[in-house]
């Protein structure tokens, strides 16, 4: 058979990749000592598991248009293989882990190569590339993207994250929305951070995948044991190999050949064919021969790769070694370890690699430079360049209607803006897509839906319809349908938003995601909404209904901390409306904020770096409250987007404002009513956005301590006026602590009012008296927080 004319420069590359990953680890000073003063931890053995396998993928199976996400503790295998293509620098390998270095794990805005996916937070990088490939899907459905061949998704996945829950729920998903383009590679090096993996994980994997629908492609023996087996007596090698222990296997490969030999002939020796095999091979021979496992087998991998010929979605399981071709491989303690002075001495002058040419491109490689420059500048995955794409903004209606009616909640005044989008139509409502976990209808998508259809590859018929069962919803299937309906995992909404929210990068086609949620199951999904906020994905996040206001659900349903999620989450901008005509421009400034890609510099009036962009996050309530007729003014509305404005604006000689947040909205006016008939110019704060008043003050603190001293931020000027002597009474349907920092801007003595227990069921005014968020709790704590007369009406708190 002819071989691969490829083959000798990816053996050479391969070498190349594992040495300068070693060398990046060891060379970096940010590795963490342990208590004897020893560098430990970098994922060397990690990254060694790997470097077969991504050598064939990177260097020869895939293609410009696929994107991959790298295991994470294959980071300096990822780093390596970008500086040999020129796509990362040395300075920042040799800063690897450091500040602005090479990061520990790969990430789209941290990294300066070209990261397809940040990974991580194990799990979260193998599901989204499931929901990737659901995404371009969705794209090309649309007929967008036509030039663009179909790419691959592809995850490179350890063992030991198939632990993770959430890839589980992203297989079940990828089921239901048949799934294709997906190849996931798992390195079974049967080893996690702690331990050897148990006996027997890979028929659990194996039947798992199939029974979801993918194909299984087993990688567990390379070429060279695959010829020994055809040798006399090779059939019990392999016999034997099949039946090993994974921690005997692991020992084994640590010790070495010699342990090899003596184990084999214990068990195998026969004195005949057998006892030839192994005789017949020196001690390093019979250790190569039995760590020749799939995962490091060059013709096997590319073999595996390149015969698949169709688009349905591939779990190759490549049974590796971990720590391969390094002194630490298959040791249990590896995850953490890293080579002593000598043994990187000893790897050193395996690889030929000189002192001070370390960092040298082609150093120790037996190939001529120019054949070897030759074939990178071939090699397929980066034969286009950067593979980060970009999509043009789509315009943004200059207002958007609610259909303000004059009691109705921000729940319904999202999903009336909706309908008048999708009725309208437009470039804008064209590319708006919505998801959500089996709440589609209950968080008021289902007028949307209704108009614009669900989407499916192929069309479905909603038998309900055609069966004329009178139903108010359109459950229609289609190509052209703009939502995405997800089984009840909060995880798969996140990650789903992820990838929609990458489509103008990954795809070239900006898509406008929207995924609604009950609030109080944000945390649910928590750990996957950070991810797709770390990665800068785009996309609107709506929850509800939220807080005790939800007052007969009980505790399990009524959120408390969600306001401080909303603050502390980078990448993400908060918002909580009290009235519907603030949640029609914050949904209008919001459509343009997800497709910004400035600079970054901040705006001087509020300190925020809104120029580069983010994604939203609208809590809102099922509480019908009485909607305030007023014209909406170009001040007002910036006013709504800073995050606060006076509802009303205190006099000169007020001792007291109240600031309140959503839907207490009619408690904080009934209050300040009380109050005004027994103290003066009382004024009456709308905070429409804690994270950003918060984030302003910050902003604006910071830039005064690099000098500029009239940096002054929103909160700063709405409070500058009163007097020292003045209280603030904050409320909120949520966290007290969300405001409780009010009184901290310019030393106002501050009596914060919120939620810090389980909710109960009850009427809205039975919680609300409970919880101290009603007018009277209001009226008490200014009576509290400011001087003067006493407060009529008061009645003695439960």
């Amino acid at each position: 058979m002819t071989q691969d004319p490829r083959l000798p420069f990816l053996a050479e590359l391969e070498r190349k990749i594992l040495w300068l990953a070693s060398w990046t680890i060891h060379n970096a000073n940010h590795i963490r000592p342990n208590e004897d003063g020893m560098k430990v931890g970098g994922h060397q053995a990690s990254s060694a598991s790997l470097a077969t396998i991504v050598t064939a993928l990177y260097m020869a199976a895939l293609k410009p248009q696929d994107r991959v996400a790298v295991k994470p503790h294959a980071s300096p295998i990822f780093h390596a293989i970008n500086y040999l293509m020129g796509l990362q620098t040395r300075e920042k390998l040799e800063n690897f882990r450091g500040y602005k270095g090479a990061q520990s794990y790969p990430s789209r805005t941290k990294d300066i190569d070209d990261v397809d996916f940040s990974t991580g937070s194990v799990g979260l990088g193998v599901a989204q590339t499931l929901f990737s490939s659901l995404t371009q899907d969705y794209v090309k459905a649309h007929g967008w993207a036509k030039d663009r061949p179909e790419g691959r998704m592809v995850s490179l996945i350890g063992d030991a994250e198939l632990d993770e829950g959430n890839i589980f729920e992203a297989l079940m998903e990828g089921w239901k929305h048949g799934v294709r383009n997906t190849w996931w590679v798992i390195d079974y090096n049967r080893q996690s951070l702690d331990a050897v993996i148990r006996e027997g994980l890979y028929d659990r994997f194996e039947t798992m995948f199939r029974n979801f629908g993918w194909d299984v492609v087993t990688l567990k023996y390379g070429s060279l044991q695959q010829a020994a087996f055809k040798e006399k007596g090779g059939e019990r090698l392999k016999a034997w190999i099949d039946s090993c222990p994974n921690q005997l296997y692991s020992a084994l490969t640590f010790q070495g050949g010699a342990a090899w030999r003596k184990r084999l002939m214990d068990d195998l020796g026969d004195q005949g064919p057998v006892t030839k095999l192994i005789e017949k091979r020196s001690d390093a021979e019979l250790s190569k021969l039995m760590c020749n496992l799939g995962g490091h087998d060059l013709p096997s991998l590319l073999e595996a790769f390149e015969s698949i010929d169709h688009d349905r979605p591939v779990c190759f399981l490549a049974y590796t070694v971990k720590g391969f071709g390094l002194p630490l491989a298959g040791h249990k303690d590896n995850h953490a370890g890293l080579m002593t002075k000598e043994q990187l001495d000893g790897f050193r002058k395996a690889n030929d690699i000189r002192p001070g040419h370390e960092w040298d491109l082609f150093e120790g490689l037996g190939l001529p430079e120019s054949e070897l420059r030759g074939f990178l500048d071939k090699v397929p995955f980066f034969s286009e360049g950067r593979r980060r794409l970009s999509a043009a903004k789509l315009p943004v209606p200059e207002t958007l209607p609610a259909g303000i009616q004059a009691t109705m909640s921000t729940q319904m005044g999202f999903g009336k803006v909706l309908d008048e989008l999708a009725k309208a139509g437009g470039p804008l409502a064209d590319r708006i897509v919505t998801t959500a976990p089996d709440v589609t209808v209950s968080t008021n998508l289902g007028p949307w839906v209704n108009r614009r259809g669900l989407f499916a590859r192929a069309s479905m018929a909603d038998t309900f319809k055609d069966e004329r069962i009178p139903s108010m919803q359109k459950w229609e299937f289609s190509p052209q349908g703009q939502h995405i309906e997800l089984g009840i995992a909060e995880m798969n909404l996140f990650i789903n938003l992820s990838a929609l929210g990458l489509s103008h990068s990954i795809f070239g086609e900006r898509l406008i995601p929207i995924g609604t949620l009950y609030d109080p199951f944000i945390s649910r999904g928590l750990d996957a909404l950070n991810y797709a906020c770390y990665q800068d994905a785009r996309f609107m996040v709506v929850a509800t209904p939220s807080g005790v206001t939800l007052a007969p659900e009980g505790g399990a349903h009524q959120s408390i901390a969600t306001p401080l999620i909303g603050m502390s989450q980078d990448g993400l901008c908060a918002f909580e409306p009290g009235f519907v005509d603030e949640l029609a421009v914050m949904m209008r400034w919001s459509f343009d904020y997800l497709q910004r890609d400035g600079e970054g510099d901040p705006d001087e009036r509020t300190w925020l770096r809104d120029e580069t962009g983010g994604s939203v996050y609208l809590r809102l309530s099922t509480r019908q409250v009485e909607q305030p007729s007023r014209t909406m003014t170009p001040e007002l509305e910036r006013e709504i987007i800073d995050g606060a404005y006076w509802l009303r604006k205190p006099g000169p000689n007020a001792s007291v404002v109240v600031a309140y947040t959503g839907a207490v909205a009619p408690e904080a006016i009934e209050a300040v009513g009380l109050l005004s008939e027994d103290r003066r110019d009382v004024g009456l704060l709308a905070i429409t956005s804690a994270d950003r008043l918060n984030a302003g003050w910050q902003a604006a603190e910071r830039a005064r301590q690099r000098g500029n001293h009239a940096a002054t931020s929103h909160i700063e000027r709405l409070l500058g006026a009163l007097s020292r002597d003045c209280g603030i009474v904050s409320v909120l349907d949520g966290h007290p602590a969300t405001l409780a920092w009010l009184g901290s801007v310019h030393g106002h003595k501050q009596k914060a009012l919120g939620v810090e227990h389980f909710g109960q069921t009850g009427t809205v005014a039975d919680l609300y008296r409970h919880f101290g968020i009603d007018a009277n709790a209001i009226v008490h704590a200014a009576n509290a927080a400011s001087p003067g007369r006493p407060v009529r009406y008061l009645k003695a708190l439960p």
